[in-house]
């Protein structure tokens, strides 16, 4: 259940500043509400979530400050953890990222926002669970928890026809085993993703 909660999060089912019930989310994931509590204070203790003192739950909104701390924290832990999994990635972690690269092309071809929110996350995060670090994994998580529901926000108002990635740089880095083109290539892909986010996005919300 947590994992749904999660993955709702991450694909933007969630709406910045919009709040829901305890209750209605329970009903929407088909369990009861103490189990959701639970899991919604964790997601809180991790910045994901806020909770109101009516009880309500929401996505905390989005600001400029809060925007520009995460890239800062996603450029510092990012190409980090990408270069401390290459060694453990191989023939076949570069072929999966193929498959999700191909399918996430395939997603914005037709549209699809919330799976290329999906495929996205998981190209990266196929890079980087092979690194097993105990911190920097768990705090990454914790920031995509905190932009994804923004990001699709955004990607609703303005579009996603203009996003370029360096998914296909980072495939050749770890055929190569170029720490240090992985490194930037990981770097570019959230500079370039962040920046669209940052330059179209908040105007977009916050008009």
């Amino acid at each position: 259940m947590e994992q749904a909660v999660r993955t709702a999060l991450l694909t933007g089912r969630f709406i910045p500043g919009k709040a829901v019930t305890l209750r209605g989310l329970a009903k929407d994931l088909g369990v009861s509400p103490m189990p959701v509590r639970e899991v919604i204070q964790r997601l809180a203790a991790e910045n994901a979530l806020e909770i109101r003192l009516n009880g309500r739950v929401q996505v905390p909104e989005m600001t400029a400050p809060r925007f520009s701390e995460i890239l800062k924290a996603r450029l510092l832990l990012e190409p980090e953890l990408a270069e401390m999994a290459l060694p453990k990635l191989g023939k076949t972690e570069a072929s999966r990222l193929k498959e999700l690269d191909d399918a996430l092309d395939a997603s914005l071809g037709s549209g699809d926002t919330e799976g290329y929110m999906f495929l996205n996350h998981a190209f990266h995060f196929e890079i980087y669970k092979a690194a097993r670090s105990q911190i920097l994994l768990p705090l990454t998580e914790s920031l995509w928890l905190q932009f994804a529901p923004y990001m699709r926000t955004v990607y609703g108002r303005v579009g996603t026809s203009s996003l370029v990635d360096w998914h296909k740089e980072a495939i050749k880095a770890v055929h190569d085993r170029d720490a240090g083109a992985l490194r930037g290539a990981i770097a570019a892909d959230i500079t370039e993703g962040m920046g669209m986010l940052g330059r179209r996005g908040l105007e977009a919300i916050n008009p």
